[in-house]
């Protein structure tokens, strides 16, 4: 469920009066997504996505959010073009939840995941890297390593009634994974949150990006990692690397990886399954019974944690 609040049709009304794209035609809650209340939109003008921003989204944040999907679009990246209104503002106030329109993208996310689709992924992703070289502002990772110690000691009460032993064994993939963290790799804007639902396709054409409000600034790299996790890793959990060497070779032929980047590979994966591990564990400890959202399970990503602890290299990836 990703609708948490409700918009009445005199409020949409009187939020689109400031805009010059019609007036509403038809309006529907999107059912997808954990994190803010979306809407389809069509009206007079075409079809748009109207997102209402909830309270885990900084309010401070959104500008940069925003501009950098901006940026992207007019950079020829396929990904939702914020609207401005008449006042040439893209972020106003709708039933007291900071608000915007964005342009609609066609296509579907894959529910299952073929090497078809990871090429097509590898060279979206490189593009993206690229095309954000340029933008200026930057947004710190804050959910970066420096967040993991934190999420883990308040997550500890309640690990080991997820799965015996969990607690003691995140901790020591958190304290070996931070001791070998790498320094010194090209740092870029990344969209951090590339899974199957954020990615559209008609058939097997990339389509669209959607979804930048985990976006920020961090090791170029640590991207490519949190997609080989979200694409590549079978529902048996096993890894699949014919995914991956598609994946890898169609960004590698656009932004090209350095040495010391394909070294990192296997700690970037191992850093990308603790983030996904340590935030779904807290979710799942912590979102009340009842509540109108679909908890994710911590161990899967703890599963793949496993698999990149135990790679030696940047070979188990395919390279």
């Amino acid at each position: 469920m990703a609708v948490y609040t409700e918009v009445t049709d005199d409020a949409l009304a009187g939020f689109l009066a400031d805009y010059d794209i019609g007036t509403a035609v038809a309006f529907r809650g999107i059912a997808e997504g954990v994190e803010n209340s979306n809407y389809t939109l069509r009206t007079t003008g075409g079809d748009y996505i109207l997102t209402l921003y909830e309270k885990r989204v900084d309010p401070a944040d959104l500008p940069w959010f925003l501009g950098l999907m901006t940026h992207l679009a007019n950079a020829g990246i396929n990904c939702p073009l914020p609207v401005p209104a008449r006042d040439g503002q893209a972020l106003r106030m709708l039933a007291d939840k900071h608000a915007a329109i964005t342009t609609f993208l066609p296509g579907v996310w894959p529910r299952r995941v073929r090497p078809a689709h990871c090429a097509p992924l590898g060279a979206a992703l490189a593009g993206l890297h690229l095309a954000a070289a340029d933008y200026k502002p930057i947004r710190l990772n804050a959910l970066g390593p420096a967040s993991w110690g934190p999420l883990l000691v308040r997550s500890l009460p309640g690990a080991d009634d997820v799965a015996p032993g969990l607690g003691a064994e995140l901790q020591a993939a958190h304290d070996r994974v931070l001791a070998a963290w790498p320094s010194g790799l090209p740092i870029g804007h990344i969209h951090a949150d590339l899974f199957q639902d954020n990615v559209f396709f008609l058939g097997d054409t990339l389509s669209g990006l959607i979804d930048f409000f985990f976006a920020c600034t961090d090791i170029v790299a640590y991207d490519l990692a949190i997609c080989l996790n979200a694409w590549c890793f079978e529902s048996d959990f096993s890894f699949n690397v014919t995914k991956a060497r598609a994946m890898l070779a169609a960004y590698d032929a656009i932004r090209p990886l350095s040495p010391a980047e394909r070294a990192a590979l296997p700690v970037l994966c191992q850093g990308s399954a603790l983030r996904f591990a340590l935030t779904r564990l807290f979710d799942w400890i912590n979102t009340p019974a009842g509540a109108m959202v679909t908890r994710k399970d911590p161990m899967e990503y703890l599963r793949k944690l496993r698999f990149h602890l135990a790679a030696r290299d940047e070979h188990a990836y395919g390279l």
